[in-house]
């Protein structure tokens, strides 16, 4: 190589951001997970340059319901320390936080900025960034739109994973300008589930809208779905995902859209960037899907106002 040219070649590689450099070095990364991640997180990370059993290696787990099991697991996992720590659940992100003060975490929440787990979404201080799903706000409008698929209900279960349920302002404030009654169910694990929703019939609720979790969303997913069929009961759920697989309603970002962001943070920081200069991000768009075979056998007349503003329907 001539002299001209290599000294070319060592410029431009330095006046590469550093993040990039980072990659291009031929390490081998770590990334813990406290809490449910989907498949499409691995992949989105993988056509961000970071492959899992070839220069990634993942450390999940944490899944458990309880504080005390966050905790212990947050701590297993900052003892191999990884270069970044993604925690799905104030709770996780909070256990996070008590097991590192060094290690980049990236949180997927409700609201990072009202938990305390950031001090600011632009430059977030300390050591963690995330997603913000905003679920609480979403939790209201989900209401709304129960309502508007049943405008006769006056009696509707908001089942949570405790109790009392947490920031309920708005859902409150949603529920009294419909003139409905919301009836409180908490659940946090599967012999709780069945008989929470056996619960809802017998004190005659209408309809369920099940609140942002977590734990619901993810470990518990497909039993809420069977048993709310079971007792037919109508309900509207967290993502859009979920009535495309069978249940009547769903309205929210996409999970995969959600994780799809956290990946692109995690890429960042894996390449070198700073935690206060990784934005919390926010969801870029929310779905309403319908799922026209559910509420046909659940015998629900979704009004053609409604059908007309769904981003997606089943039939």
């Amino acid at each position: 190589m001539k002299r001209r040219e290599f000294i070319t070649l060592i410029a431009g590689a330095a006046a590469l951001p550093l993040e990039a450099r980072a990659q291009r070095a031929g390490r081998r990364y770590r990334v813990a997970a406290l809490g449910p991640v989907p498949p499409s997180f691995f992949d989105e990370l993988g056509r961000a340059g970071f492959i899992r059993g070839s220069n990634l290696e993942i450390d999940s787990r944490g899944e458990s319901v309880t504080a005390v099991s966050y905790a212990s697991a947050a701590v297993q996992l900052t003892e191999a320390s990884p270069n970044v720590l993604i925690a799905v659940g104030a709770e996780a992100g909070r256990a996070a936080q008590k097991a590192t003060q060094r290690i980049p975490i990236v949180v997927i929440a409700d609201d990072l900025l009202g938990s305390k787990l950031v001090a600011s979404m632009p430059r977030p201080e300390g050591n963690t960034t995330g997603v913000a799903i905003f679920a609480f706000q979403l939790d209201a409008k989900r209401l709304e739109l129960l309502h508007e698929a049943l405008p006769g209900t006056r009696r509707i279960a908001a089942l949570a994973d405790r109790l009392p349920i947490p920031n309920t302002d708005a859902l409150k404030s949603a529920a009294k300008r419909l003139g409905v009654e919301i009836v409180p169910f908490a659940a946090r694990s599967e012999e709780d589930l069945i008989r929470v929703i056996d619960t809802m019939k017998v004190e005659e609720v209408e309809a369920v809208n099940v609140l942002a979790s977590p734990i619901l969303a993810s470990k518990f997913q497909y039993l809420i779905r069977d048993r709310l069929a079971l007792r037919r009961l109508p309900a509207i759920l967290q993502w859009p995902e979920q009535a495309e697989e069978g249940g009547l309603m769903g309205y929210g970002p996409r999970l995969s859209a959600v994780f799809d962001q956290c990946a692109h943070q995690v890429a960042r920081l894996l390449r070198g960037a700073k935690v206060a200069d990784v934005p919390v991000e926010q969801p870029i768009k929310f779905e309403l899907v319908i799922n026209l075979k559910t509420a046909k056998m659940l015998s629900v007349e979704i009004p053609p106002m409604l059908l007309s503003r769904a981003d997606k329907t089943i039939e």
